[in-house]
């Protein structure tokens, strides 16, 4: 009886103990729980903030910095000096404001002192000197360009930013000088001609095997909006028409959601990020992408090992993460009050997602394909020859979204079709949609609507 009663007080000891186990454990998971909670709850809510910090870094990033390009454009080109002229120890009669506005450049009011901003209204500003240049380059006031200057005032050298041609103006205080407008195609920027008056291009010929004549005359073929940024990788300078191989300069806002959004694909928007800063600004990164390897397809980038880009240090790898979130917070601009017919429109919408089949591609709110937005030229029924220039050969089905800021230069890749009605009849015939001449309209009226207001 003895025996019984000692084991039964084991077994209620043992009991209790667990007992008391299971209850510590659950205190401590409760408050391993509360404390995690709280730790999840803290990294919540500290998403806005960090947001807000990532975003201005990538605005600054797309505006200012130059991941050390000055090293190409200034060092290598001396592009500098054909900006300061003679008269500041370069070459040449320099560039004036006049001259850089009429090739595109633009003006940030928002960087200029109110002094001067009056001064400007009144006519007082020398536009055709090119020491109003210069000192336009201290304030930080040309959109896309940055000036590294010597103690006496003169250009050191002279870096690009993403912003030279993927920013313009509002035009607020007279043509190209206004606040900033982030994204936008700068269609009137001549690119071509910028670079073309640099005084050392024979960096430029070696790479093409050619020499500073051909060189400055392939620029100067491109004309404004135009951009060859395969030039360095093949070498082709004109398609098979004849006609220069440059393209039209993409909008970089509206891309959230948009996968591959260059004309011709090639990657997501962060790769092309880089390969942007390292292969065309030439700014001091790290880059790979072995289908540059690729002697047939691309035979200067292969030669140069272009796919295999190291610097040390690296000064644009560390830029990508602020850069891409701020380029995909950049919405598509909505059209202005009386720009479209909005009956018309509104009749484009149903044809858009009916008769004409657009939406097939074109899907809404994006307007381009969600996923492996890329065409094969036949599909669209043009020629293949820009498409192989690019790892996929293929074409990218264009976001629509803002289409009303970039009709200068015309509408594809590279301007063939002038207007919109010349797409929208382009499609009718490949596709044998029958579409009427005022159905054509009314899509032309809806695309120019897009992105529509709420």
């Amino acid at each position: 009886m003895k025996s019984l009663k000692i084991v039964i007080g084991v077994v209620f000891f043992i009991g209790m103990a667990v007992s008391l186990y299971h209850l510590i454990g659950a205190q401590r998971a409760s408050a391993q729980t509360q404390e995690t909670g709280a730790s999840l709850s803290g990294l919540e809510a500290m998403v806005p903030g960090n947001s807000e910090r990532v975003l201005k870094e990538g605005q600054h990033t797309f505006r200012f910095d130059t991941f050390g390009d000055e090293a190409w454009w200034g060092d290598t080109l001396h592009l500098h000096e054909a900006i300061e002229g003679v008269k500041f120890g370069g070459i040449g009669p320099g560039i004036s404001p006049a001259t850089a506005l009429s090739l595109g450049l633009k003006v940030d009011l928002d960087a200029l002192p109110q002094s001067l901003v009056q001064q400007i209204k009144m006519g007082k500003v020398n536009l055709n000197d090119p020491a109003v240049t210069l000192a336009l380059l201290q304030l930080k006031a040309v959109v896309g360009v940055t000036g590294h200057f010597n103690s006496n005032g003169s250009l050191k050298s002279v870096g690009i930013q993403c912003a030279l041609c993927h920013s313009t103006v509002d035009n607020a205080l007279a043509p190209g000088i206004g606040h900033r407008l982030d994204g936008w195609a700068n269609r009137d920027l001549n690119v071509g001609a910028i670079i073309a008056a640099a005084p050392n291009l024979q960096p430029v010929a070696d790479l093409l095997s050619t020499d500073q004549a051909t060189v400055r005359s392939v620029l100067n073929s491109w004309g404004p909006g135009k951009f060859d940024a395969e030039l360095l990788l093949d070498g082709k300078a004109v398609r098979p028409d004849g006609k220069p191989a440059a393209t039209l300069i993409p909008p970089a806002f509206g891309l959230a959601g948009v996968n591959l959004h260059t004309w011709t694909g090639w990657g997501s928007v962060p790769h092309w990020n880089a390969l942007v800063a390292n292969l065309e600004m030439r700014g001091q990164g790290n880059f790979d992408d072995s289908r540059l390897d690729d002697a047939a397809q691309f035979p200067i980038a292969a030669a140069n090992h272009f796919g295999h880009v190291h610097n040390s240090p690296d000064r644009i790898t560390s830029k990508l993460p602020a850069l891409h979130l701020y380029q995909l917070s950049i919405p598509a601009p909505v059209p202005p009050p009386g720009s479209f017919d909005r009956t018309a429109a509104d009749r484009g919408r149903e044809l858009f997602g009916g008769k004409a089949q657009c939406s097939t591609c074109h899907a809404n709110p994006i307007f381009t394909e969600p996923g492996w937005n890329m065409h094969k030229a036949s599909e669209v029924c043009v020629d293949d020859f820009q498409a192989n220039r690019a790892p996929d050969r293929a074409y990218r089905t264009a976001p629509l979204n803002g289409l009303w800021t970039h009709t200068k230069g015309g509408f594809y890749h590279d301007g063939r079709f002038a207007t919109l009605a010349d797409v929208v009849n382009h499609y009718d015939s490949c596709f044998s949609l029958g579409l009427s001449a005022q159905e054509q309209g009314d899509i032309v009226e809806y695309m120019k609507s897009l992105p529509r207001r709420k």
